[in-house]
């Protein structure tokens, strides 16, 4: 209690200080929070963006083996949870312990840490520079005390926040008998989200669950929301699609990166929410003697059609994400706020995901200066 009256003085204190909306069409999105300071996810990293004036937090919704909605990244626990200390004999077979497989309440049970790996048998931070792994006292919570607390933080602080909630794999849910997309939508509409004027957007990787939300979901809800199509590398193997045979295979994104494919997009999303290396052409290099087929990189001075496409098709673009961690830049930006400004007011991007949100705060708020 004493570690969270102290986290709440000191976002009073930033919020003093710092609490001013973008306000500007350029939209700062907290990415898991305020991750770039306290470990992603946790109530205290969602409180500290707000203080540092985000315009929406985010929120990666997951459901629970008793069909409760909690925020967290992963479908799995042991990243960045001690699920593995507590709960060993709750892995699967491919040794991670997922969060389908739980209740609530043994959830409640577990310490969550900053992000990290396992190397050897000991636990490394992913991100090095910041807040110490295995520290602190942070918990797994609800989508429902998220939103009670944003809602608090709103009124106490006078700062208008929107929320962003990632529907997590819903392919993943179906499999296991459960309809990740309806729950979510319920919460919302219990808090007053229904119109696409509202400051929400309800985002996925899962093209087939937006356009089911988008046509049967919210008209027979009542609800009219704003909905983003986020664009992952196939490699990723993000999503997976049932063929008529029954098999679930991985689904195949490159038909998003086209003039047809975002006019395809714009009749079912508002935005959309690609990496942002996706907005850059990309330039053959040479390659080893070994390799199949030749390297690709990323050219800062070249942003590609992708920007045009989606403006001409009305469609908002904010892309993710955003880090000053030490190998996290690209290779041409010289600092954090280069790739920020370049990335927003260049390329013309309307708003970016990332984890130092009062960072790009600083960078919308000093461009507007300017003008």
């Amino acid at each position: 209690m004493r570690y969270w009256i102290g986290l709440v003085q000191m976002c009073l204190l930033a919020a003093s200080a710092s609490v001013v909306c973008a306000q500007s069409g350029k939209l700062v999105i907290a990415h898991r929070g305020a991750s770039g300071y306290l470990p992603e996810h946790t109530l205290e990293a969602k409180a500290l963006a707000v203080a540092q004036g985000a315009d929406f937090i985010e929120q990666d919704v997951v459901m629970t083996q008793d069909d409760q909605l909690v925020v967290l990244h992963d479908l799995t626990l042991e990243r960045t949870t001690d699920v593995n200390v507590r709960f060993p004999h709750k892995a699967r077979a491919d040794g991670s312990f997922y969060v389908i497989d739980f209740a609530l309440a043994e959830l409640r049970t577990l310490r969550v840490s900053e992000g990290r790996t396992w190397q050897s048998g000991k636990a490394v931070a992913v991100f090095p520079e910041r807040f110490p792994i295995d520290t602190g006292n942070f918990r797994i919570h609800t989508l429902q005390e998220e939103l009670e607390l944003l809602a608090g933080l709103q009124k106490s602080l006078k700062h208008k926040v929107g929320i962003y909630p990632e529907l997590k794999s819903p392919w993943f849910h179906h499999q296991h008998g459960k309809d990740l997309a309806k729950a979510v939508l319920l919460v919302l509409r219990d808090f007053g989200y229904v119109s696409a004027s509202d400051a929400v957007y309800v985002q996925s990787f899962d093209y087939a669950e937006l356009v089911r939300v988008k046509t049967e979901l919210l008209p027979q809800l009542g609800m009219q929301l704003k909905l983003v199509q986020l664009i992952a590398d196939n490699d990723w193997n993000e999503t997976y699609q049932k063929t008529a045979a029954g098999e679930w295979i991985a689904y195949d994104y490159r038909w998003m990166h086209s003039k047809q494919g975002v006019e395809t997009l714009a009749k079912t999303v508002d935005g959309l929410g690609p990496s942002y290396a996706m907005l850059l052409q990309s330039t053959p290099q040479p390659a080893p003697p070994s390799a199949a087929q030749p390297a690709l990189a990323t050219d800062k001075s070249q942003p590609n059609t992708f920007m045009q496409w989606a403006h001409a098709a009305q469609l908002q673009v904010h892309p993710f994400t955003f880090r000053r961690d030490s190998g996290q830049l690209p290779a041409w930006a010289n600092s954090f706020d280069e790739l920020l400004n370049f990335f927003l007011y260049d390329v013309g991007v309307d708003g970016v995901f990332t984890d130092y949100p009062d960072q790009a705060v600083q960078v919308v708020q000093q461009h507007e200066g300017k003008q």
